[in-house]
């Protein structure tokens, strides 16, 4: 399967990308950087990408497992190397689980089955970062 994005330039430091989707947004420079603002960062979209991988194979697994949650949030802490090009090089990814009577393990093994199997943005960024992951359990 091939994806295909297009980005276009839409001045200054702004430039509006889509999706295959079909949805459209904005990727922008802070003004400290010379941009506007107005938009989304670039790296930061990759921790967001890498987030939204995974917890959509989470999420599926709720189902599947019939899995009670009241909340799920996943936290994407990430460092920057000091020298250019700047990567991320160490990434925490944390799955926070809120509700009553959780049912760990099984909520543990989605964890592990999307770190592990599922997610391909999680292999993308093994390649080029060290991947630490935490399973933090609010029980209500």
């Amino acid at each position: 399967m091939t994806n295909h994005i297009t980005t276009q330039w839409k001045g200054n430091m702004a430039f509006e990308t889509n999706n295959t989707s079909g949805l459209n947004f904005t990727i922008d420079a802070s003004p400290e950087d010379g941009g506007e603002g107005n938009g989304m960062r670039p790296k930061a979209l990759m921790l967001s990408a890498l987030a939204g991988c995974s917890g959509l194979d989470v999420a599926m697994m709720f189902r599947k497992m019939k899995l009670e949650v009241r909340d799920f949030r996943i936290e994407t802490i990430a460092e920057l190397t000091e020298e250019h090009p700047k990567y991320y090089d160490k990434v925490t990814v944390e799955y926070h689980f809120f509700g009553k009577d959780l049912a760990e393990a099984k909520l543990q093994r989605a964890v592990d089955l999307s770190v592990e199997k599922y997610c391909g943005v999680m292999e993308m960024f093994r390649k080029f970062a060290e991947v630490k992951i935490n399973t933090i359990f609010h029980n209500e």
